[in-house]
């Protein structure tokens, strides 16, 4: 092989070599001999072999798990809180040039906020509030990593474990509050349904007419259910009858 044909064939190869392609969710940031050039936008680009590198950045939400972090709250309950934190990339250039490993960094930041969010408050405000924790959270986070083009779009607390014990006292209790509940309405069922018996009663005794009434559709009832013959001990002319006054 000639040295031109040679020449010519390092060339192409080296053409070829320098090809890159950027997907439109991903950035590439452009190093020439380990220093920073540019941020390489989508599409087809080409760099000099051996002198330039590119690291790819990937500009998409990104979700990173925080693992299960002992804590002691406030009124000394000991408990097990793991969450997950959502994040994405706003400025490559800073989140690979100012931070090394940004989201091993966010992960560290994310527990640590976790430990002291959910340490100063007591343990019925975290069951009971769990957004408002992770947006406490959120905001401690994202006062370190806006410096490094970062923005944490989000932080939720997944699970919340509880000694043993601790479940079974808070099943009680949540039994016990039940019943109370029950209780209390079973009550005022009774006093409503009192009240409108009296009410029925009141009605009745100003009418006799609605005492004979009740009393055939009492009857009417018993005979229905109960294949029986039905014998009055008294004549029926002993019911009271109607005034005129309550005819009309």
């Amino acid at each position: 092989m000639n040295p031109l044909t040679l020449f010519v064939v390092v060339i192409v190869v080296l053409a070829f070599a320098g090809i890159r392609i950027v997907f439109e969710y991903k950035r590439a940031l452009k190093f020439r001999f380990g220093r920073y050039i540019k941020t390489l936008q989508p599409g087809f680009r080409w760099i000099i072999p051996i002198v330039e590198t590119i690291q790819i950045v990937d500009i998409r939400v990104i979700t990173i798990n925080v693992v299960s972090q002992e804590v002691m709250t406030e009124d000394n309950v000991p408990c097990s809180i793991d969450g997950v934190v959502f994040f994405r990339i706003t400025d490559p250039e800073k989140a690979v040039l100012e931070v090394e490993e940004f989201s091993f960094a966010i992960t560290q930041l994310a527990q640590a906020a976790l430990r002291d969010v959910c340490g100063k408050v007591e343990l019925d405000t975290i069951l009971s509030k769990r957004e408002e924790m992770g947006k406490n959270i959120k905001r401690i986070v994202e006062q370190e990593t806006h410096e490094w083009g970062i923005e944490i779009m989000d932080v939720k607390i997944k699970d919340i474990q509880l000694p043993e014990n601790m479940r079974r006292m808070m099943a009680n209790q949540a039994e016990a509050e039940r019943s109370r509940r029950a209780r209390v309405i079973l009550a005022l069922a009774e006093e409503q349904a009192a009240g409108k018996l009296l009410e029925a009663g009141k009605l009745i005794d100003q009418s006799p007419s609605a005492i004979k009434l009740r009393l055939y559709q009492t009857l009417s009832n018993i005979a229905a259910e109960k294949n029986s013959t039905i014998l009055f001990p008294f004549p029926e002319e002993v019911l009271p009858r109607p005034t005129k006054s309550s005819d009309t």
